[in-house]
């Protein structure tokens, strides 16, 4: 089942994902007894959502859990082995996709800056580049876009330098201010305030806050941090091991979190005051399970302390335990 969100029953859905997966093969070598026997890493597994126009989803899980391979997906820079992308009414994912058209209404900002801004070209012509190979406009028209981007992103002194010569936390609004250049209607962003400073988190999160609220635009946010996705996202959908195990809107998922890996994942936040200390009310075993080999039935069943029988045996669907709210577990009435 689906969460749908939405004050108004007119509210649009612009992005839709339907049972995505993702599988990369692994080589096997040169070993011929071992050529037959394909194995996969299973990254994506039966992905749903849904992602009304204007709002901010956030993905939240730990690392390896397939948050960046979702997106990766949508925008088909590594396009699913199964499952269905519907942008906007029109299917990514069955039949050719002009993907130029796809590129001018939805762009992504990526984790590192470093590897995603070229180093040898200068502020101007990183923001310039997908204005060049996306949009009609003359050479003043889109020296104008880039100049008014970068005023918008507090960069406008900075047109000429390399990003070699900027901090961290210029180098992710130079990243924001080329994603943002060709206006596009939905913007995902995978890790976007990781490797900064917390007064310069404060500042990137204020700037999409006020991009979105003047250009009307619509976030994917990738994260592993809780309180980014508290503070930004609308609606919050938890991953593990390619799977999404509860989702809902945010206020609702983080005040009364269901499933024990979301509660768990929540308790372990760290907290500002030294005095405070977080202790987790259920106690978490083991590891992550293997993309390679997972275990059946539900993937968390081996840490989860509420795990019975039927865990390893049937994987469980979404229920709705709240307006809005959806957990997949066996034992959700034991969580609340």
């Amino acid at each position: 089942m689906v969460s749908k969100v939405g004050d108004q029953e007119g509210d649009r859905v612009i992005l839709e994902t339907k049972g995505l997966g993702k599988l990369f093969p692994i080589r096997r070598g040169f070993n011929p007894f071992a050529r037959n026997q394909p194995r996969y890493i299973q990254a994506l597994i039966d992905v749903s959502m849904e992602i009304p126009r204007g709002s901010t989803v956030a993905v939240v899980g730990e690392s390896g859990c397939g948050k960046t391979t979702l997106a990766r997906a949508i925008t088909l820079l590594s396009p699913p082995t199964s499952g269905e992308v519907i942008f906007d009414g029109m299917s990514l994912t069955k039949g050719k996709v002009n993907t130029k058209d796809l590129y001018r209404r939805m762009q992504m900002v990526f984790q590192d800056p470093d590897s995603s801004l070229d180093p040898r070209f200068k502020v101007r012509d990183l923001v310039a580049e997908p204005c060049r190979r996306l949009l009609a406009g003359g050479d003043e028209e889109t020296h104008n876009r880039v100049m008014e981007c970068l005023r918008t992103v507090g960069l406008s002194d900075y047109a000429d330098r390399l990003p070699g010569h900027l901090s961290g936390g210029q180098k992710q609004r130079v990243a924001i201010a080329r994603a943002i250049a060709i206006r596009p209607e939905m913007v995902l962003l995978d890790e976007p305030t990781s490797a900064l400073d917390a007064s310069v988190q404060a500042q990137i999160l204020n700037l999409l806050l006020e991009l979105q609220r003047d250009s009307h635009l619509t976030y994917l946010i990738i994260t592993h941090n809780i309180s980014v996705a508290e503070y930004l996202s609308d609606l919050l959908f938890v991953m593990y091991a390619g799977n999404v195990v509860e989702q809902g809107p945010t206020s609702s998922v983080i005040a009364k979190p269901r499933h024990p890996y979301t509660i768990t994942l929540i308790s372990s936040a760290p907290l500002p005051n030294p005095w405070k200390r977080n202790l987790l009310d259920i106690e978490i075993r083991g590891e992550v399970p293997s993309a390679v080999h997972p275990p059946s039935g539900c993937k968390f069943h081996p840490r989860c302390p509420y795990a019975a029988k039927i865990c390893s045996e049937k994987v469980p669907g979404m229920v709705e335990i709240a307006p809005e709210h959806f957990v997949a577990c066996h034992f959700a009435e034991k969580t609340a």
